[in-house]
């Protein structure tokens, strides 16, 4: 159950990484390239076909389970089964499923913020930091709520640190993925084989771009607060609420400051499936792009601490930069009308027994 390390299927990310012990996350046989992926319930109904005894049991959980809507995005043991105690092509099932719940960019981003894990592991035996080994590639967990069927009601969950993808399937009306996190320490790599590298570059570039673009006078509408409270604003609370929209609104930019705000949004968005990414555009256009709101906080310079949100009606959209010397990426994208399947779900558990 020891699958070796596959580093050019990382884009470089894995490469410089000395590993302690073998990883176990990056099966060469987890997608074929240029291969289209499988949907979410042929995916994760191969997955549970695999699986019998312990990995079987800690996997497959009821649909009502508390698990379902405990989102966590630091290493930890949670609800699931690891990559780690699955064979190979478990772990490209796994692996498959996640892939269904992505973009192919998307699926592109979330091996590097697993196999990031080498990376960060080295870099905390360097410091001499006594718990380095719990960063893993292998520790990240799948778990499947209720019994996979195209037109029935059940989830599934990819997640360990830095990187928690949630998939309710509403019957009739498909996949909801959301809440999505990413995130990155180091958000740039400093020193080694891979200095340089910034798996979530974009995330800060384009809102940079976007900051540049305002006068000082937006500005003072824009910056919220002077310095971040040091984490996403809603953590990883199981509704996303922030009571009231801050910074500035869409309705208050210019013809390019709107431009690069959607340019930003899209960097989010991109991270979904084709059908996914197309419905959440659909319902931020028509609630009103105007509706949406930009605030940041912290310092306005770069590799200081700083905090940014996209706050509208059916999104909100969360980025902070500042462990670890502003040098740890946490982004989210939060549904407020259907994060966890929403009340959609909440009425089909409560009129359908599970």
């Amino acid at each position: 159950m020891r699958a070796l390390l596959i580093a050019t299927l990382m884009f470089g990310a894995a490469a410089a990484a000395v590993s302690s012990r073998p990883s176990t996350a990056q099966p060469a046989t987890a997608a074929k390239a240029g291969a289209a992926a499988p949907s979410s319930t042929a995916a994760a109904t191969a997955l549970a076909r695999a699986l019998s005894g312990p990995p079987r049991a800690k996997a497959m959980l009821p649909l009502a389970h508390e698990a379902r809507t405990q989102l966590n995005y630091v290493p930890m043991v949670r609800a699931g089964v690891p990559l780690d105690e699955l064979t190979d092509a478990q772990q490209a099932q796994a692996l498959a499923l996640l892939r269904s719940g992505l973009s192919e960019s998307g699926y592109a981003s979330a091996r590097q913020i697993i196999a990031h894990e080498d990376i960060l592991r080295e870099i905390e035996k360097g410091q001499g930091v006594a718990n380095y080994m719990r960063r893993q590639p292998g520790l990240y967990y799948t778990a499947i709520f209720g019994e996979p069927s195209t037109g029935g009601w059940w989830a599934w969950r990819f997640e360990g640190h830095h990187l928690s993808v949630n998939v309710t399937h509403a019957g009739a009306r498909g996949d909801i993925v959301a809440p999505l996190f990413f995130g990155s320490n180091p958000a740039k790599v400093l020193s080694g084989p891979s200095a340089g590298l910034r798996i979530q570059a974009a995330e800060e570039d384009e809102a940079r771009a976007l900051l540049g673009l305002f006068s000082a006078e937006q500005k003072t509408r824009v910056v919220i607060a002077p310095e971040t409270t040091n984490d996403i604003v809603t953590t990883n609370k199981p509704k996303a609420e922030i009571a009231q929209f801050d910074g500035l609104p869409a309705s208050a930019m210019t013809a390019p400051q709107k431009a690069q705000l959607r340019k930003l949004l899209e960097v989010y968005a991109s991270r979904f499936p084709a059908a996914q990414r197309a419905s959440q555009l659909a319902r931020i256009e028509k609630a009103g792009v105007d509706t949406l709101h930009f605030a940041w906080a912290g310092s306005l310079d770069v590799g200081k601490k700083h905090y940014y949100r996209i706050h509208g009606p059916t999104v909100l959209i969360e980025y902070d930069n500042s462990q670890n010397d502003a040098n740890h990426i946490h982004s989210m994208w939060r549904d407020p009308e259907f994060d966890f399947g929403g009340d959609l779900l909440r009425k089909h558990l409560q009129t359908v027994k599970h």
